[in-house]
């Protein structure tokens, strides 16, 4: 089959690797039929997160189910079912806690021995406690395939960063960074009930999906310009709760100065020297909590798959460029150019 390997900083190639069998018991082979380019990704493409030449790479994709080991009962051949972007066993203690990450047996797609989502076929280990089985009609429904391969990763995560911020019904909600992951937590803290949400962009297309997804203002400005127009539209308090959804230093540090004393960040930006934008001092005196980490989308995802499969939210325009999958390196350096805002794959 045809699937991504990465082999140094910005040299992402398709190739030809052998098909993916069933290893264990427990394992199912997921024919794919969508994938995406996450912004995670582009760490490893630009060099700034180690991988082995050859290695695979990708961990968003939904497909359909082509074999199953002898143990697996929870779904079969020919079913529809999404991924999220690591596999768990569904039983351990963290499972059952919710945590899903933090599975005893989990992994990250694309590890070193392991298929990444970016390709025809995927092993997935566990799969009783992984997949998650999808409506067959779905299948022929181009815009909600779109919509429910956000499942695997992006809608998770934005949920996961509003639950951290605390969004509640009401609420005054401030989303720093304008990629796929604050654009979903903009339609998550919409969902949860947020009466006013703020969204930190300056890339016009992104800032449009931002309002159609609930955002009720738009700040432009970066650094403390970016705090002062905050609390400029907040009466000079703040945000109830705050997304912090980039991961570098800059982007920690306006989501503290935005939030409001008692307040909340949430974040889910991969960390990128981020640590040095947290001053504990100015946390504990202005009482503001600092909650999120590693989204357990595996948990979330028979809560949000309702409203995805009703349209009572359609998290799909964050797709803006669609290739194959022997596009998908030019998807990669669009992502990185920043001419697209994320990349669908399609088999």
């Amino acid at each position: 089959m045809r699937a991504t390997t990465i082999h140094a900083p910005y040299d992402m190639r398709v190739e030809d690797v052998p098909e993916p069998v069933v290893q264990l018991p427990t394992d199912a082979v997921v024919r794919v039929l969508r994938a995406c380019i996450c912004g995670s990704d582009l760490w490893a493409y630009r060099g700034e997160a180690a991988r082995q030449p050859g290695q695979r790479i990708g961990h968003e994709f939904l497909g359909v189910v082509e074999e199953t080991g002898s143990e697996v009962g929870t779904v079969r051949r020919g079913d529809l079912v999404v991924a999220p972007f690591m596999w768990s066993d569904g039983v351990c203690d963290y499972c059952r806690e919710g945590l899903t990450t933090s599975c005893e047996h989990g992994g990250f797609w694309g590890s070193v021995g392991y298929d990444g989502g970016q390709g025809e076929a995927v092993r997935v280990p566990f799969a009783d406690g992984t997949l998650v089985q999808l409506p067959k009609d779905a299948a022929s429904d181009d815009h909600l395939l779109s919509a429910l391969l956000t499942l695997s990763d992006v809608l998770g995560t934005g949920h996961h960063a509003a639950l951290g911020a605390g969004v509640r019904p009401g609420a005054t909600v401030a989303v720093v960074g304008d990629g796929a992951v604050g654009l979903c937590a903009v339609l998550a803290a919409k969902r949860l009930g947020a009466e006013r949400i703020i969204a930190l962009g300056r890339h016009e297309v992104r800032t449009g999906i931002a309002r159609r997804f609930g955002a009720t203002d738009v700040v432009a400005e970066r650094g403390d310009a970016a705090v002062e127009a905050v609390r400029e539209l907040t009466r000079g308090q703040g945000a109830h709760a705050v997304v912090e959804a980039v991961g570098t230093e800059q982007s920690m540090r306006t989501a503290i100065g935005v939030a409001r004393d008692g307040g909340a960040v949430g974040f889910v930006g991969v960390p990128h020297g981020s640590s040095t934008g947290v001053d504990l001092s100015v946390l504990f005196d202005r009482n503001v909590a600092l909650r999120g980490g590693v989204a357990p989308v595996r948990a979330y995802i028979p809560d949000l798959l309702p409203d995805v499969l009703d349209g009572t939210i359609d998290p799909s325009p964050v797709f803006d460029l669609t290739v194959g999958i022997e596009g998908v390196p030019d998807g990669y350096k669009a992502m990185d150019e920043r001419t697209a805002l994320k990349v669908l794959v399609t088999n």
